[in-house]
C-alpha cells in the first residue's frame, strides 16, 4: 500500500477507535505492531536511557548490541538516522523529536527499506513521538491531579483541627483563595462516589484549588464531597470567582440521588465544627423534598454551661493528657467523630497507630471510648477546653464540680428538654425506647434489635426519624449521638 494511503488507512483507524471511546487511546505499542505488518520486519522503540519500551513480537533482541554506540550518537542529537547490516538484518534507526536525549526507532529486516518504506518509516516515527509525548503528558497530569488532591486533603486535615496557620505552611507558598478569607462555610454533598471526581475536576482551576473554593473527597465515607466556600461565595456571586456553591445547588436540584447539608459561617480554624453542623444539615437534608438544608442549630451545650465551673471541670477531667502529644490529641479530637479507619486515612497514619494513641487515652482518663457515653463526657470536656476562660482567668477557680453537678445546671435543663421536645411531640414512646436502647448497645443496631426483640431495618428506620426530628445525624458517629447522650442523662437528673 502506498504510503499516502496506509497513513490515512492508519489515521482513520485511529480516529474510529476514539469516536467509538473503545478503551485507552493507542500506545506506541499499537502503531509499532501496525508498522511492522506494513513493512513486514520487526521494529523497536528504544526510549531515551537505551530499554527497549516497545518492540513487535519477534524483534531479535541481539541486534541491539551492535547497535549501543549508534543508540548513544543518535539519542544525543548527534545523528539523525543511520543504517547498517547486523547479521542477517539491514538496521535502520531514526531519532525521533527534538529533546535530547532522544528515542530511537530501530528496523530490523531481511531486505534494506524502499525509498517508500523509509518514508512510512518517518511518518509512522513521527506519530510515535507525538502518542509518546501525548501519553507523558497525561501521565504528568494526572499525577499533578494526585498532588493537588493530596494537599487539599491536608489542607483538610489541619483545619479540622484547628490549624489554619499549619495549612498554609504546607501549601508552600501556593496558598488558596480560601485561607486568606475570615471565615468559611462548610458544604457536604452526597452523591455517588464515582461522580465524586468528575465533580472536582469540572471546578478545578490551573492551581490546583477551586476558585476562591476547596473541594476533597472524603476520606471517610465514600459518598461525601467536602466542599469549603467563604461565606460571601454562596450564591456564587459577582465577586465569587467560579465558586462551586450555586452549582452544587444545581446539581442536588437535577440529580435525585444527591443531598446537601450547609453548615454556617464560622473562623477557619472551627472548620471541624463547621463540618459537623453540615452533617446534621445533610442528615436532614436527606429528608426534605429539596434535598438542601441549612444548619439552624441550637446553641452548643458547652456554651451554654457556667463558665467557671465548667472550665474547673474540663481542667481535671483533662489533666491526665494535658502533657500527651499533639498528634494523640488530634487522633481523639478525630476519633469522637469519625471511626478509626477515617482518622488513620484522614491524618496519614495507620489505624494501629490511631489504636494505639486512643488506648493510652482511655487508659489515662480511665475512661471506655467504646461507649458513646464516654465519648460524650470526653467530647463535653474538650470543647469547653477550647472556649476562652471567664474574665481572661483573672478570677479565681471554684471548686470542681462533677460532671452530673455541672450538667444540674438551668440552663443545661431548659438546652435538655429543647433538644429531646421534637421526641414528645407527636410520636410513642417506642423512638425515644430505641434510641435509649442504642445508647446502652453502644450504638449498634443489631445488638438494639436483639435487645428489643425488633428488626434491625426497625431500629435504623427508628434512628432515621429521630435524625429528622432532632436535625442531628445519628447514622455515622459524631457530635448528634453525644448531644442525645447528655440530654438524656440531664433530663434523668432533672427534677
Amino acid at each position: 500500500m502506498p504510503t499516502p494511503q496506509a497513513l490515512d488507512e492508519l489515521l482513520r483507524q485511529l480516529s474510529s477507535r476514539a469516536r467509538r471511546d473503545a478503551g485507552p487511546a493507542p500506545g506506541p505499542q499499537t502503531l509499532i505492531d501496525w508498522l511492522g505488518r506494513q513493512l513486514g520486519a520487526e521494529i523497536a522503540l528504544v526510549d531515551r536511557g537505551g530499554t527497549v519500551e516497545a518492540s513487535t513480537a519477534r524483534f531479535p533482541p541481539d541486534v541491539l548490541g551492535g547497535l549501543r554506540a549508534v543508540l548513544t550518537r543518535l539519542a544525543g542529537g548527534h545523528l539523525a538516522a543511520a543504517a547498517s547490516q547486523t547479521g542477517p538484518f539491514h538496521v535502520r534507526c531514526e531519532a525521533l523529536g527534538r529533546h535530547v536525549p532522544r528515542p530511537v526507532l530501530v528496523v530490523a529486516g531481511p531486505q534494506p527499506l524502499t525509498r517508500e518504506a523509509l518514508a512510512l518509516t518517518s511518518h509512522a516515527g513521527a506519530l510515535v513521538e507525538v502518542v509518546r509525548r501525548a501519553r507523558q503528558a497525561d501521565d504528568l497530569a494526572l499525577r499533578y491531579q494526585r498532588a493537588a488532591a493530596r494537599v487539599r486533603l491536608a489542607i483538610l486535615a489541619a483545619l479540622m483541627t484547628g490549624e489554619p496557620t499549619l495549612a498554609r505552611r504546607m501549601t508552600a507558598g501556593a496558598v488558596p483563595p480560601l485561607l486568606d478569607a475570615e471565615r468559611l462555610r462548610v458544604h457536604l454533598l452526597r452523591c455517588p462516589p464515582a461522580d465524586r471526581g468528575r465533580i472536582i475536576d469540572a471546578h478545578e482551576d490551573a492551581s490546583g484549588y477551586h476558585g476562591r473554593g476547596l473541594m476533597v473527597r472524603c476520606p471517610v465515607y465514600d459518598d461525601h464531597l467536602i466542599c469549603l466556600l467563604p461565606p460571601d461565595d454562596d450564591a456564587g456571586g459577582a465577586d465569587g470567582g467560579g465558586s462551586p456553591a450555586a452549582p452544587l445547588r444545581a446539581l442536588v436540584r437535577d440529580n435525585p440521588d444527591y443531598a446537601l447539608g450547609i453548615s454556617a459561617a464560622v473562623p477557619l480554624r472551627d472548620t471541624a465544627r463547621a463540618y459537623d453542623q453540615a452533617r446534621h444539615a445533610l442528615a436532614v437534608a436527606c429528608h426534605t423534598p429539596e434535598r438542601v438544608a441549612d444548619h439552624h442549630g441550637r446553641p452548643s451545650l458547652a456554651g451554654l454551661l457556667p463558665r467557671p465551673q465548667a472550665h474547673a471541670w474540663a481542667r481535671a477531667f483533662l489533666e491526665p493528657i494535658r502533657a500527651a502529644p499533639r498528634l494523640t490529641l488530634d487522633i481523639t479530637s478525630l476519633a469522637l467523630n469519625f471511626p478509626r479507619s477515617g482518622v488513620a486515612r484522614l491524618l496519614d497514619v495507620s489505624r494501629n497507630t490511631v489504636t494505639a494513641h486512643l488506648r493510652r487515652v482511655q487508659d489515662a482518663l480511665g475512661l471506655d471510648l467504646r461507649d458513646p457515653r464516654g465519648r460524650a463526657e470526653l467530647a463535653l470536656a474538650l470543647a469547653i477546653a477550647d472556649l476562652p476562660s471567664p474574665d481572661g482567668g483573672a478570677v479565681a477557680e471554684p471548686p470542681t464540680p462533677s460532671v452530673d453537678g455541672l450538667l444540674s445546671a438551668e440552663a443545661a435543663v431548659t438546652w435538655a428538654r429543647a433538644f429531646l421536645q421534637p421526641l414528645r411531640s407527636g410520636t410513642d414512646g417506642a423512638l425515644q425506647q430505641t434510641l435509649r436502647a442504642w445508647i446502652e448497645a453502644g450504638t449498634d443496631a443489631q445488638r438494639t434489635a436483639r435487645d428489643l426483640g425488633i428488626s434491625r431495618t426497625t431500629v435504623r428506620a427508628h434512628l432515621r426519624t429521630a435524625e429528622q426530628l432532632l436535625q442531628r445525624s445519628l447514622l455515622i458517629p459524631g457530635p448528634g449521638t453525644h448531644e442525645l447522650v447528655h440530654a438524656f442523662r440531664i433530663a434523668d437528673r432533672a427534677p
